[in-house]
């Protein structure tokens, strides 16, 4: 049984089968989904879905990309949604200077306000970092208290020793199975195998050979494949250790 630790069921490209493919993921061995959120309603749809879908949980917070959208009650709003009990997580959070680079203190500002909320609510956090290792990580050793998921990694080797080191789990998805996926494979050839986790990013990077398709957590076995290949183990071994990582972190019993 797999655990899909981050997909995006409420984008829009999941409108026209949302129902059907949710109810069927457990029959097709997927154990659990965390959908996060990226601004208030995104993360309040995602409240909705677990309250529906027992096997679905949600994690609330604001994208560095929709800073826009952000108001002066969004991060109040966010902290009420967090107190669900299906709420196993702040994020989607962090910083993204790949598309807009010119508002890196806004974004530094609401990602440490997040991490805060996180703190007060003793709950790990989801981070996305895009082009901003760097920086992410200095705010985060900033709260060693902290814990939590770098999402979709994709920063250096040396990168992932910190966080390791500091307690850190790193989350891998459909590009670990691309021809180019060389650093990838070379972080996970370093990550312990109980720091690893899974997830589809669904709708969006499709492992080969799905490339190019909509993504949906059935996917994960491919992702499962190519990390067991990696590690020398079984794909039903690294199926119920990156599962039951998940578990852990995120406080699923």
């Amino acid at each position: 049984m797999y655990f899909d630790t981050h997909a995006h069921y409420d984008d829009e490209a999941f409108d026209a089968d949302r129902r059907e493919l949710l109810s069927t993921m457990p029959k097709k061995g997927v154990e659990l989904i965390i959908n996060p959120g990226c601004d208030y309603d995104s993360s309040a749809a995602a409240i909705a879905m677990a309250e529906k879908y027992p096997h679905v949980y949600a994690a609330v917070g604001f994208h560095p990309e929709e800073l826009t959208k952000l108001e002066s009650d969004s991060l109040e709003k966010i902290a009420i949604l967090a107190r669900h009990p299906k709420c196993v997580a702040i994020g989607e959070i962090g910083l993204d200077y790949y598309w807009d680079d010119s508002h890196k203190d806004e974004q530094k500002a609401l990602f440490k306000a997040q991490l805060e909320l996180a703190l007060q609510l003793d709950k790990p956090v989801i981070i996305h970092d895009r082009e901003a290792h760097a920086d992410c990580m200095e705010i985060v050793f900033v709260y060693p208290e902290l814990k939590g998921v770098f999402h979709c990694y994709s920063g250096s080797a040396e990168m992932a020793k910190e966080l390791l080191k500091r307690g850190w789990y790193l989350g891998f998805d459909g590009p670990i199975t691309y021809k180019n996926a060389r650093k990838a494979i070379e972080v996970l050839e370093i990550c312990p195998l109980d720091r690893i986790l899974v997830e589809t990013d669904s709708p969006y990077l499709s492992p080969v050979p799905r490339r190019g398709k909509r993504n949906d957590s059935t996917n994960l076995q491919y992702i499962i494949e190519k990390l067991a290949e990696i590690k020398g183990l079984s794909p039903e071994l690294a199926a119920a250790q990156t599962l039951e990582n998940g578990k852990k972190l995120f406080n699923i019993t």
